[in-house]
């Protein structure tokens, strides 16, 4: 698209600026359409589980529930409590937000198209989703309430428990497919399972991580039954509890962004991403966008499933699958693929 504007006479960096910001809207505004659209599909689930029926007064089977919902918070009143830190206060709904915009910069939809296919995006999606804890930990804070405040120290403590899991398991991907890049990854995985299935999931010494990685990425996004950040048995609604009209409405917009975030990563790093399920030649003509968006459904599918029938962990049970359980198995398939790959690929030790 540079070139293009290029041609038209514009400058280099001109046709760069205006070519990036084009590509942030391209997948910007999509996802905030899609966040709507999934917050109603997932409420269906719910109530299909649940033997109700869900949205469906407002629109056509219901589908414009999410979009009265935006209207409704937009044109409620932005209340303030009197003791809370204004600036803070307003400021931990936008870096929540943004931060689950920004990781999808990395994430490639299809060959080719993806806002900056840098070398090192698997760190980039760890360095950037590591940020959205801060704007739970302001609002909690910021908030000057013995609740949110609570809800502030567990999401400190969830994040960075779950976060070292994730990085074990992500070394080992990054061992096995020998590159950062994510669509490097996904190329990795073609033909992988007996020549035939597009995927390491199907690699049996991969495939305990990626369940580790699954558990994780609900914990990470603060989803059933690793909601103790916003537990509204014990905590009213955790970081939320004193925001209103927009500023809860971008808590929420952010939550979901993070969750279709999740579901894009299990697909792209375990299960082929924008590659057909199969290594057969047919399955090649549907387009990749189509696969990728197919399994991000099915992942985002299982989340709503997990959420309308796992009760919710108890502090204690959470923090020691994370410690005790995940940790370990994690450290433990660190050293298992680094000697696989030590035998099998790099020809064993040095004499």
């Amino acid at each position: 698209m540079t070139a293009t504007f290029q041609h038209w006479g514009m400058t280099y960096g001109w046709s760069w600026f205006i070519a990036t910001i084009i590509g942030i809207l391209v997948i910007a505004l999509p996802l905030m359409l899609a966040v709507a659209m999934v917050i109603y599909a997932e409420r269906k689930i719910w109530a299909a589980i649940a033997l109700r029926r869900g949205p469906n007064v407002v629109g056509p089977w219901g589908v414009l529930q999410s979009f009265a919902d935006g209207l409704k918070v937009f044109l409620k009143e932005t209340i303030i409590p009197t003791s809370a830190n204004q600036g803070l206060f307003l400021i931990a709904p936008i870096v929540t937000f943004t931060v689950a915009l920004i990781v999808w910069a990395v994430v490639p939809f299809a060959p080719g198209v993806v806002l900056a296919d840098v070398n090192v995006g698997l760190l980039y999606v760890l360095a950037a989703s590591s940020l959205g804890v801060y704007g739970v930990i302001v609002a909690g804070w910021a908030s000057n309430s013995k609740y949110p405040f609570f809800s502030a120290l567990r999401a400190a403590a969830q994040m960075v428990s779950y976060e070292v899991s994730i990085g074990f398991v992500l070394i080992t991907v990054v061992l096995y497919a020998g590159t950062f890049n994510l669509s490097g990854i996904v190329l990795a995985q073609k033909g992988f399972g007996l020549g035939i299935v597009n995927a390491f999931a199907f690699n049996l010494l991969l495939f305990p991580m990626w369940v580790v990685f699954f558990i994780s990425s609900m914990a990470e996004t603060f989803r059933t039954p690793f909601d103790l950040v916003e537990a509204e048995s014990e905590l009213v609604a955790g970081h939320q509890t004193e925001y209103s009209s927009m500023s809860f409405a971008l808590f929420w917009l952010g939550e979901y962004a993070n969750v279709l975030l999740m579901c894009a990563l299990n697909a792209i790093i375990f299960w082929g991403g924008w590659l057909p399920p199969v290594d057969w030649a047919p399955l090649y003509y549907v387009p990749g966008i189509v696969w990728l968006f197919i399994k991000m459904g099915f992942f985002f599918f299982c989340f709503g499933w997990v959420k309308a029938t796992v009760p919710r962990y108890r502090y204690d049970q959470l923090m020691r699958l994370g410690w005790k359980i995940f940790l370990p198995l994690s450290l433990l398939f660190v050293v298992l693929v680094s000697g696989w790959l030590m035998l099998t690929r790099y020809g064993g030790p040095a004499a």
